[in-house]
């Protein structure tokens, strides 16, 4: 049998499979599947520094190859998180990999600072999230403003910080390298892709935010080809995401660069997704004759 151990930032995955924030709340309706301790990280909804409803219906919208979300970062807000979601998860063996967000620079501190001292192993900042005090500007697509907002983070982040990067700009490469300057001990990616669709009936945008985020496997080959690109840019592990449906496609996002993987819209589909991925991996490995996972990263014949 391989060895999937894997050690991301100094923390050990027991397996490098984890699950997509935003995509398994919080491990609840999926733990009546199967174990959740049989996944490396659980990467749990995203955390606002209050309550947040989300935006209205509808919200969702199905793609040939994927979905369409506008479901606006809906959450309990960090505090309830703290004192409700983690003792249940605590109940798994796996990590605790805790995504966070912002609508200013002191927003990101403040809730990395607060999620730090609770018992979390990762945080990983979403930095695909307007700037309110920039007319709006998403942080993640300008390498100054990236800088900005991940070393005010850095400062204050007791835990290993991941950032994740949005796959909507021109060059996915000088904002890897933005964030690792200013601190980065690791990145994932991709986010979700900008997208819309219209309902040619009402001529009416189906979403209720007119755009939303692309997920699913539509954008696999993009998430790819970002992750390749990022890890020739800059020496930090990477969590690859984006249309992960396979144990071989977890080995071909490897190959590009990734030490570790997420899985997220699959789920919807079949809740079993991750683990059935994993078990593939496994077997993958084996028939391949690869004594550790981490042989495959960066692996890639060019």
């Amino acid at each position: 049998m391989a060895d999937l151990r894997v050690n991301f930032c100094g923390v050990e995955l027991k397996n490098p499979v984890t699950t997509a924030s935003g995509t398994f709340g919080f491990g609840h309706e999926y733990g009546e599947f199967y174990d959740l301790g049989e996944l490396g990280g659980i990467g749990v909804k995203g955390l606002t520094p209050e309550e947040r409803l989300g935006n209205p219906a509808p919200r969702i919208a199905e793609t040939p190859m994927g979905i369409l979300n506008c479901v606006g970062l809906q959450n309990p807000g960090v505090d309830r998180f703290i004192a409700e979601q983690i003792p249940f998860l605590r109940q798994y063996d796996t990590r605790i990999i805790a995504n966070v967000s912002g609508t200013s620079v002191e927003e990101y501190a403040g809730i990395v600072e607060k999620i730090s001292d609770a018992d979390v192993d990762l945080i990983e900042m979403n930095i695909s999230c307007p700037n309110v005090k920039c007319g709006g500007l998403t942080f993640g697509t300008q390498p100054k403003m990236v800088e900005e907002v991940v070393s005010a983070a850095k400062k204050v982040a007791k835990k290993p910080l991941i950032v994740k990067l949005s796959p909507n700009v021109t060059d996915i490469a000088e904002i890897a390298r933005a964030a690792v300057s200013a601190g980065a001990e690791a990145l994932s990616l991709i986010n979700t892709l900008l997208g819309m669709r219209i309902d040619v009936e009402s001529r009416r945008p189906i979403l209720s935010n007119i755009m939303g985020g692309l997920s699913g496997p539509a954008v696999f080959p993009v998430a790819v080809r970002m992750v390749y690109q990022v890890h020739q840019a800059v020496d930090v592990p990477i969590i690859g995401m984006g249309g992960i449906r396979s144990g071989r496609d977890i080995v071909e996002m490897m190959l590009a660069g990734a030490s570790a993987v997420a899985i997220g819209t699959a789920c919807f589909a079949d809740p079993m997704a991750p683990v059935k991925a994993l078990h593939e991996l496994e077997q993958f490995l084996d028939d391949h004759g690869i004594a550790s996972v981490t042989e495959l990263t960066g692996a890639v014949q060019i």
